[in-house]
C-alpha cells in the first residue's frame, strides 16, 4: 500500500512518556487517539477505532488499533517505551545490549540473559541480533545527525552519556521521529 511520498507506515508512535510498567498499571493505551485516516486525512472513508491488540511483553500491554474501511487497513499506536517488531520494552531491549558491552563473554552474558533458553546458540543469536541492530541504529544516527553524533562510537554507553539519560533508545525514537517513517 503505498502513500503520496511511498509505503503508508501501519505502526505509528504513540508519545506518552511513560515507562513500560507506567503504561501498562495506567492502561495507557485507554489515552491514544489517532484523529484522521493516515491514508484518507480528508475523511470520509469509514476511518474508527478497532480495539487493542495484546502484546507478549510486557504481560498486560495492550496495543490501541484503527481500520480504514475503504484501505481495508488497521493502524496502531506503538507507545513510545515498546519496543517495534521485538517483544519487550526498549529499556529492556537496550538493558540487554549494553550488558553484552561491557561483558568479557557474550556467551556467559546471553547465558544469563536468557536462562530459560535451553540452547545457549539461541541465547547468543538473541543477543547478538539485539547488538547488531542497535550498532547499526547507532551508525545512522551518527550519519543523519552529525553535529550531535558524529564523535559518538556507536555503543549504548556513550550515547546514554551524550543524552544524558539512561535509555538512550526512548530518546532517540523521539529524536529520530522524522525519519521513523
Amino acid at each position: 500500500m503505498d502513500g503520496p511520498c511511498g509505503p503508508v507506515p501501519v505502526q505509528l508512535r504513540f508519545t506518552t512518556g511513560h515507562t513500560s510498567e507506567e503504561y501498562v498499571s495506567r492502561q495507557a493505551w485507554r489515552e491514544a487517539t489517532l484523529p484522521c485516516c493516515p491514508l484518507h486525512p480528508q475523511g470520509g472513508c469509514g476511518f474508527a477505532r478497532h480495539g487493542t491488540y495484546a502484546r507478549v511483553e510486557p504481560a498486560g500491554a495492550q496495543i490501541a488499533r484503527w481500520y480504514c474501511r475503504q484501505g481495508h487497513c488497521t493502524f496502531s499506536l506503538l507507545p513510545d517505551c515498546l519496543a517495534a517488531r521485538f517483544t519487550g520494552s526498549l529499556a529492556a531491549f537496550e538493558a540487554a545490549v549494553a550488558c553484552a558491552e561491557e561483558s568479557e563473554s557474550l556467551e556467559r552474558t546471553a547465558d544469563r540473559l536468557r536462562p530459560e533458553l535451553t540452547d545457549l546458540f539461541a541465547a547468543v543469536r538473541w543477543l547478538r541480533r539485539r547488538r547488531r541492530l542497535l550498532k547499526y541504529l547507532f551508525s545512522v544516527l551518527r550519519g543523519l545527525l552529525p553535529e550531535r553524533f558524529a564523535d559518538c562510537l556507536p555503543q549504548v554507553g556513550v550515547f546514554r552519556s551524550r543524552l544524558g539519560c539512561d535509555c538512550a533508545l526512548v530518546q532517540l525514537r523521539a529524536i529520530a521521529a522524522p525519519w521513523l517513517g
